[in-house]
């Protein structure tokens, strides 16, 4: 029997999984990353700490399992995590993180120059992020690659291939399939761009080195990744046009499986090319955070137990942990509303758990005006799928089935894309 292995590099730790052709998990692994180095909107960090941590995971994952049945491996990274590097794959700079935004006066340079709905505006984009570091270095044959990109560079021994879902902020065309013409007027060349792969889609072997030190067979194959948010979607297994996928983490994040794509800049609003069909999402500031604002774990139970969710309280809340909208409102400016705050602290507790899932039907009605399916179903994932009043609460605002998705870790998303799911 074959057996998948799916590695996800997130912001905390890396994570393995490996499973048989039945999608079945026979084991994982973990190791802690250390917090990148911070500095107001700086936020980078040695791309070998991500290689050293993903060399140890593996190292303790393919002592849980037979390794010799291995057949395929595929990576998934934070998204518009970006570095340079020389065509042997040396850093020639330190991986910007996805939340970098120090790259302010490049992303004005791209608002001038790419299409409108271009899912690589913003200064956190890895378009952004490229414009920037380029003038940090003197090596005029650099090549730009994500996290994804590098660490399954240094799993094969060739540099430079990416996939569709990575590419998306770098300013790569799904639609076409190619890298777009306006990017030659920002001076980039296609000799710093990474060929592009479909996710999933074979891009080379594991190198002899690394068979050798994992006893793994010489033709394991390592196919092209994806971002870790899409690989937690393909983990909660929607499969189905119309099924979505709701993260209650900090923030809320949500994502409907669709026919055809849809962009929308102005909303964050913009499509990952997940086959033939498209997974289109948006993210609120609204979540999470907002909670823990205000209740501490032991609270967050005690008032659960208390919730009803078939009384509404009435209040009319936006939970935003601060100023600030990008999805289903764009509102830079919009502030939180949390008033009049009731004398039950139970009952204000409640009223923000209501006024999230109001957020989230805002969120699933918007994108069905724009061009996807309202969801026929909603599997959630993060901390609040643990949380069943809540669950309840957004079943009667979004009027469809909700539930807890069975797999959450995007680990397991990258292994079921290994095997061909």
């Amino acid at each position: 029997m074959s057996l998948f292995i799916g590695i996800d590099v997130g912001t905390s730790a890396c994570r393995a999984c490996a499973i048989d052709e039945h999608a079945a998990a026979l084991a994982e692994a973990r190791t802690d990353l250390p917090a990148p180095a911070r500095n107001g909107a700086r936020v980078e960090q040695d791309a070998r700490v991500w290689w050293r941590t993903l060399t140890d995971t593996l190292d303790v994952l393919c002592k849980r399992l037979n390794p010799a049945q291995v057949s395929r491996i595929a990576v998934d990274g934070t998204s518009a995590t970006l570095l340079l590097c020389d065509k042997h794959g040396t850093p020639l700079t330190p991986g910007l993180m996805y939340n970098d935004a120090r790259s302010i006066s490049e992303a004005g340079h791209i608002l001038e120059t790419a299409p409108a709905d271009c899912a690589a505006q913003g200064a956190s984009s890895s378009l952004a992020k490229l414009l920037y570091l380029r003038q940090t270095i003197s090596d005029p044959a650099y090549l730009a690659v994500h996290q994804t990109d590098w660490l399954s560079g240094m799993l094969t021994g060739h540099f430079g291939i990416s996939d569709e879902n990575n590419a998306l902020k770098l300013g790569y065309d799904p639609l076409q399939r190619r890298w777009p013409d306006w990017l030659s007027r920002l001076d980039i060349k296609p000799e710093h761009l990474p060929v592009v792969c479909p996710a999933g889609s074979p891009i080379g072997t594991l190198s002899r080195m690394l068979a050798k030190r994992w006893d793994l067979p010489d033709d394991v194959e390592v196919v092209a990744g994806t971002t870790d948010s899409t690989a937690g979607f393909i983990a909660a297994g929607a499969d189905v046009t119309g099924t979505a996928v709701t993260a209650l983490g900090s923030t809320l994040v949500i994502k409907v499986l669709s026919d055809q794509p849809v962009f929308a800049a102005h909303y964050g609003v913009y499509s990952h090319r997940l086959g033939d069909r498209w997974l289109v999402g948006g993210a609120s500031n609204a979540g999470g955070a907002t909670l823990t604002k205000f209740f501490n774990p032991c609270d967050i139970r005690r008032y659960t137990r208390l919730i009803k969710p078939q009384q509404t309280t009435g209040l009319d809340y936006y939970p935003l942990p601060a100023a600030g909208e990008r999805f289903p409102l764009a509102d830079p400016k919009l502030q939180p509303r949390l008033e009049p705050r009731p004398w039950s602290d139970a009952v204000f507790f409640q009223g923000i758990l209501e006024g999230l899932a109001t957020i989230e039907q805002r969120g699933y009605r918007l994108l069905a005006e724009l061009g996807a399916p309202y969801p026929k179903k909603v599997l959630t994932v993060g901390g609040g799928a643990k949380n069943a009043a809540w669950m309840r609460i957004r079943e009667q605002r979004l009027a469809v089935p909700v539930a807890r998705a069975a797999h959450q870790e995007a680990a397991f998303g990258a292994a079921l894309l290994a095997l061909g799911l």
